[in-house]
């Protein structure tokens, strides 16, 4: 069995009927798939704990998950490309990464008028999103989608093991540290085994806060003693406790698979008859890793043996997959340095080329290698070099050598970009030393799923890959990027490490596995990376741009997903009086009219390649024309 039942709960009009070039005008439709699986199915296999979830008379496991579809609304008018876009966290990416939406924008993730459309470039091409949940840990409430997976039981009882749970204050979460929610339901508040520790750094010995210098508030909730006390900010907590309530959290995987075959094969009647051609698979980070792992268990082949996506597109996900397939996943996890980094994310095998681990011997791809592999693109930002080893997808794990990849699979730098580079980013430094990166990658990312879809649906190649090489000299060890000396700059303390596979629960104090060897892009006499994909920005540069930044409380540790951006000077006698190596603007340029004439020649570069649309080569050079710094 797969899909069982779709339940339409809404169908709407969007955005009162406007019309988006040729594809017309769009509905969009709400509602839950329920579905089901048999444990004992070769298929479903890989999903760990399935055997232990309560199956209904026919001996099959059920799930329902929350979707939601944007559709041409005359079907002769769609592309026949179905664009599957992951949710992160629950909510909707693809407009923020592809339509430049901001995601604080309120129709960000329940997308209702034209400018929740943003440039209109999804729309405008026809394409059928859709979206639904894959994580019942995902919060329901402004229009997430979430989904109802049933929890693994032992003996008629919800399992119970004792697990870890890391957590942070001022870096990811805004809270107030005054309690800490756990990830899972203590078994009971009366714990006396259990353990809280805190660090500064993930590389310290942990200090253990003492029993009586915390307590269970409830179930689901801890805090310091006395009360009013709060946690640290930036320090690393982590509390050992039992905990209950682990759900079948690898059913998401399959869910995802059953949906989008369902759409693209199912009866007459079904949301996707008779639009839907081909299916992209897109997703960003965490989503990016989602769909890596998806690919490496498998589930790119349906029930009746059909391919699913022909196309998958993973932005900024670096080598990892997600902690979502193991007893008592957190999907949300996602490791740094700093941060998480003794969770399951980073393991092999890494690439779509096949490889051998250094560490298991495993001679391994993420692709099967067979006709139910999609078309794959992935790019990254400098970010997933320096704190989530993306050199392992493009070189060998085990010997310093570039991979040869598969004719099916492309990959991307986008140079001098952050993890979250995109229109709106914030500059100022919050809890970073050095203002933030403002580099947008989306234009690149437009050409590159314009290539995806001309690769899937009429076999025209992209362009080749562009990463660091190290047969170039474009990929170089971390410890061994030299920067300008700006006064002020934080320099990178170096990259984070990625370890293999060990213990989540109980890790090592001390000795910890030795680190795969990792590389990032080489930099040129200002800082900018030298390799990958050069947008304007970069080939004409008005400053640094990096895929790193330093906490100002931990100035030795990345700080989590951060770039930094530290400009230009924009005359001789100003960088000479801040002690700035560096050749100013008028130094570099002359004058704005150059200025602009170079950008000019770069985007017009960039769109002979394909790696750039014209229509954004004339939105930066008109975003440069309007340059103040000159």
């Amino acid at each position: 069995m797969a899909i069982t039942d779709i339940s339409i709960t809404d169908i709407i009009d969007f955005a009162d009927g406007h019309e988006f070039g040729s594809a017309g005008a769009y509905v969009r439709i709400k509602g839950v798939a329920h579905g089901a699986l048999d444990p004992a199915a070769p298929e479903n296999a890989v999903i760990v704990d399935l055997d232990k979830a309560p199956r209904n008379a026919a001996g099959l496991v059920e799930y329902a998950t929350d979707f939601d579809m944007l559709r041409p609304k005359e079907p002769g008018r769609s592309s026949g490309i179905l664009v599957y876009d992951v949710p992160n966290r629950g909510s909707k990416r693809v407009f923020n990464l592809l339509d430049d939406v901001l995601p604080s924008s309120p129709g960000s993730n329940d997308p209702r008028t034209k400018e929740d459309a943003g440039l209109g470039f999804l729309l405008g091409r026809g394409y059928t999103l859709v979206w639904s949940g894959w994580d019942p840990g995902a919060p329901r409430a402004n229009a997430l989608l979430g989904a109802d997976f049933p929890t693994a039981l032992e003996n008629g009882k919800p399992m119970v093991r004792r697990i870890r749970d890391e957590f942070h204050f001022g870096t990811r979460t805004a809270a107030d540290g005054s309690v800490r929610r756990l990830s899972y339901p203590a078994t009971s508040t009366d714990q006396p085994a259990a353990r809280l520790t805190v660090r500064d750094r993930e590389s310290d010995r942990r200090t253990d806060i003492s029993r009586d210098g915390w307590e269970f508030v409830d179930e689901r909730t801890i805090r310091l003693l006395p009360p009013g006390r709060n946690f640290a900010p930036i320090k690393i907590y982590e509390l050992w406790y039992e905990a209950t309530g682990s759900k079948v959290l690898g059913i998401g995987y399959a869910s995802v698979r059953d949906l989008v075959s369902h759409l693209r094969h199912g009866e007459p009647g079904a949301p996707g008859h008779g639009v839907v051609s081909h299916a992209i698979g897109f997703g960003v980070s965490q989503s990016g890793r989602f769909l890596r792992h998806f690919l490496e268990l498998g589930m790119n082949r349906d029930e009746a043996g059909r391919r699913v996506f022909d196309g998958v597109f993973s932005h900024v996900a670096g080598a990892g997959k997600v902690f979502a397939n193991h007893s008592f996943s957190m999907p949300g996890r996602t490791a740094t340095q700093h941060e998480d980094r003794l969770y399951p994310e980073n393991w092999f095998p890494f690439s779509t080329a096949k490889t051998a681990d250094p560490v298991s011997g495993r001679i391994a791809a993420l692709l099967s290698g067979t006709a139910d592999d999609p078309k794959i693109i992935e790019t990254n930002s400098a970010t997933e070099y320096w704190q989530k080893g993306a050199s392992l997808i493009h070189t060998d794990p085990g010997l310093r050598r570039d991979l040869a990849l598969p004719d099916n699979s492309r990959t991307y730098l986008i140079a001098g970009t952050q993890h979250g580079g995109r229109p709106g980013v914030n500059p100022a430094p919050g809890p970073c030393v050095n203002p933030r990166n403002p580099h947008s990658a989306t234009p690149a990312l437009r050409a590159l799923f314009v290539a995806l879809e001309d690769w899937v649906v009429r076999d025209v190649e992209p362009p080749p890959s562009r990463v660091p090489s190290l047969a170039e000299g474009t990929a170089v060890l971390a410890k061994t990027v030299t920067m300008p000396q700006v006064r002020g700059f934080a320099v990178a303390p170096g990259d984070n490490p990625v370890l293999p596979p060990g213990d989540w629960i109980d890790p090592p104090e001390a000795s910890p596995p030795a680190p795969y060897t990792t590389f990032v892009a080489a930099v040129d006499s200002d800082g900018n990376e030298i390799a990958g994909i050069r947008l304007p920005q970069i080939a004409v540069p008005l400053g640094i741009y990096t895929g790193w930044n330093v906490y100002k409380a931990q100035p030795n540790e990345l700080a989590d997903r951060d770039g930094s951006f530290i400009a230009f000077a924009a005359t001789k006698a100003e960088r000479e009086a801040a002690g700035d190596p560096r050749p100013s603007l008028a130094e570099r340029y002359g004058s704005k009219r150059a200025y602009v004439e170079q950008l000019r020649q770069a985007a017009a570069s960039l769109v002979a390649e394909r790696l750039l649309l014209q229509d954004d080569a004339d939105r930066l050079v008109a975003i440069a024309e309007q340059c103040d710094r000159f």
